[in-house]
């Protein structure tokens, strides 16, 4: 083999890494999109396809791992050809880890077709929009290596954690109103939780991108807005 035909050997291998690790984010996104809209319209049919097209991801993250390993033994890559194989498998191991997140929210959507209608199904949803938007940005910005568009995605996470404790705070108050509401809002606690981590994941995903352009993650400490931890919950009756 000439040493043209392996250096475009070579640029294929990277192309073709690149390519599926678009594919499983935008795979990753359309089925978060999906669990939220089987919740919204009480939907068991296209929940139950969203937990079934998630071994879908799986499948890529395993193609892409063995793509990287085949490229670190046969290749041996370095500088910028080397970080994108690490940030090719440090991202598909987030994009695994959404996706097994947003499979589960379908899961609980599908649970909750069998309850009484809750509120709250509607903020649940902005926050995926805000979540969704910010995975298609991280995408479009590994995509044409822009380490600015993937520092905005990684400030926009605060958004998702304002709207998650809006969220819990009002779940909660409407479980100790009503006994009859616990277990349904404890299903959308979770939906909830659910979607703010994938917003986590995909922070981890926009520091990778910008380690991929730049060499280096990010210098300053992300921002985070999760107050949850810290809540002490509604007053109870007769409380001072």
């Amino acid at each position: 083999m000439t040493a043209g035909h392996t250096v475009k050997s070579y640029d294929e291998a990277l192309g073709r890494l690149t390519r599926d690790v678009l594919a499983m984010g935008g795979l990753v996104e359309s089925q978060l999109a999906s669990a939220v809209q089987a919740l919204v319209r009480r939907d068991g049919e296209l929940a139950a396809q969203v937990i079934a097209n998630d071994q879908r991801i799986d499948e890529l993250e395993i193609r892409i791992d063995e793509q990287v390993t085949r490229i670190l033994a046969l290749r041996q890559p370095m500088a910028g050809d080397l970080r994108l194989v690490k940030t090719a498998l440090k991202m598909s191991s987030d994009l695994e880890r959404m996706g097994d997140l947003a499979a589960n929210t379908a899961k609980r959507s599908l649970a909750l077709t069998q309850a009484d209608p809750v509120a709250l199904r509607a903020a649940i949803a902005r926050m995926a929009d805000v979540v969704q938007a910010m995975i298609k940005d991280v995408l479009d910005a590994f995509a044409q290596r822009d380490a600015d568009k993937a520092i905005a995605v990684r400030q926009r996470d605060t958004e998702v954690d304002e709207i998650y404790n809006g969220v819990f705070r009002a779940l909660l108050t409407y479980m100790m109103e009503d006994q009859a509401h616990i277990t349904p809002c404890t299903h959308l606690l979770f939906i909830a939780k659910n979607i703010e981590r994938i917003g986590d994941h995909t922070t981890n995903v926009a520091e990778m991108v910008a380690y991929l352009v730049k060499g280096a993650t990010p210098a300053e400490e992300r921002t985070k807005g999760d107050t949850t931890s810290t809540f002490a919950g509604p007053a109870g009756p007769g409380a001072p």
